[in-house]
């Protein structure tokens, strides 16, 4: 098996984990295993991962729910970047619904593309630069919409439970006789969606 790990990364060993669990399942991830995809040693893999497999998972978490390249770092956010995704806020143009949409719609094509590791979801919420600016880009929204103090992230909990548990739903049943296809999949969604947002205001 190769030593030379100057291709080795963190990115490159959490898409292959992926690659791992969307085939055997989040019980057959293991860094013998996934040491074995990457053609290194296991031992490579806590060079990047120094704690190990819980390390791993919260960098998947991190990944699956971040949105752009590489889902995001799993550093803390600087006070910079906090100001950033403050100031995000202000500037996002379009519609406050039509934003929202968009937001729902990619973040559900990211849940459903990486499904298996759906369940690492249940006790994992990294924060990473990229889901706080994400975030604070949903809070400006709903603040467009004129909801204010508490119910602005009262709001924002309801529309990531929501896009959360229509895949979970969606995975849970899709292998059922009378699951609905692709398209009518997305169809219901994007009701729930239209129905939730209308409540919010």
């Amino acid at each position: 098996m190769s030593r030379n790990y100057a291709g080795l990364s963190r990115e490159r060993i959490i898409i292959e984990a992926l690659h791992i669990i969307a085939g055997r399942g989040l019980g057959g991830l293991s860094m013998r295993r996934l040491g074995d995809a990457l053609e290194v040693e296991a031992m490579a893999i806590y060079h990047h991962f120094p704690l190990g497999k819980e390390q791993l998972f919260n960098a998947i978490a991190a990944y699956v729910t971040s949105p752009g390249p590489g889902g995001g770092a799993l550093d803390e956010p600087d006070e910079e970047t906090a100001e950033a995704s403050a100031s995000a806020e202000d500037t996002e143009p379009g519609r406050w619904d039509e934003r929202i949409t968009d937001w729902a719609r990619a973040y559900r094509a990211r849940l459903l593309e990486y499904s298996g590791a759906l369940s690492l979801l249940a006790h994992r919420a990294p924060q990473t630069p990229n889901s706080l600016t994400t975030r604070a880009l949903v809070r400006g929204a709903l603040g467009e919409a004129g909801l204010t103090g508490a119910d602005v992230d009262r709001a924002a909990d309801a529309l990531y439970s929501y896009c959360l548990g229509a895949v979970v739903h969606q995975v849970r049943h899709q292998q059922e006789e009378d699951a609905p296809d692709a398209a009518e999949a997305e169809a219901r969604f994007h009701f729930g969606l239209r129905a939730l947002l209308a409540g919010l205001v």
